[in-house]
């Protein structure tokens, strides 16, 4: 069983590196993007802000040991300067996989420079604001449902920098600690 366990997630964790290198597409960042802007307070940082970077989708599994892995675009004023690939690495008690995406605000051009200088990391202190879009669940078969619209989640700076994540899909039940890390390739024209 353990061997099952350790195979199990030393594919998982090939799986999720390998597709944190695929090049984003810059439709979906700006479709991501857009999602954003209609949640907390994302438009108020947004314009105290030197760039963002969005992942329009950040998929994660683990059992005992997880992982994750997304691609996305970088941004000042409006105009992609690179694309950013993330993996992250957690260890704790979880179970199950989930999708979703993230926003980074930066606000200055010095935090701007440091995320884009090559590898940066978050560590497990890091803080995100979890926002959720629509969300709905069906309850019975004869029709009940529940549904989460919390779009008033509201960030503050740290480090200079705003964090905001946005549950697509899946079910995980985690106590972990880990980190992301993130590789910036700027555009070239």
């Amino acid at each position: 069983m353990k061997n099952r366990i350790l195979t199990l997630t030393a594919i998982l964790l090939m799986l999720a590196g390998s597709s944190a290198y695929a090049a984003p597409d810059p439709a979906k960042c700006k479709a991501t993007f857009d999602k954003f802007m209609e949640l907390g307070n994302v438009p108020q940082l947004l314009a105290e802000s030197y760039g963002y970077a969005v992942l329009p989708t950040i998929g994660k599994a683990g059992i005992g040991i997880g992982g994750g892995a997304g691609t996305g675009c970088v941004y000042v004023g409006g105009a992609q300067t690179g694309d950013v690939s993330m993996a992250q690495v957690t260890i704790g008690w979880q179970l199950g996989g989930q999708s979703y995406s993230q926003l980074i605000l930066f606000k200055n051009k010095d935090v701007y420079a440091s995320f884009t200088r090559g590898q940066f990391e978050f560590g497990a202190d890091a803080t995100a604001v979890a926002l959720t879009y629509g969300a709905q669940a069906g309850a019975t078969t004869k029709g009940d449902s529940a549904s989460a619209g919390d779009t008033k989640g509201v960030a503050a700076w740290k480090r200079g920098m705003a964090v905001y994540t946005l549950a697509k899909g899946g079910l995980m039940y985690e106590a972990s600690i880990g980190g992301q890390k993130f590789n910036f390739k700027p555009k070239i024209d």
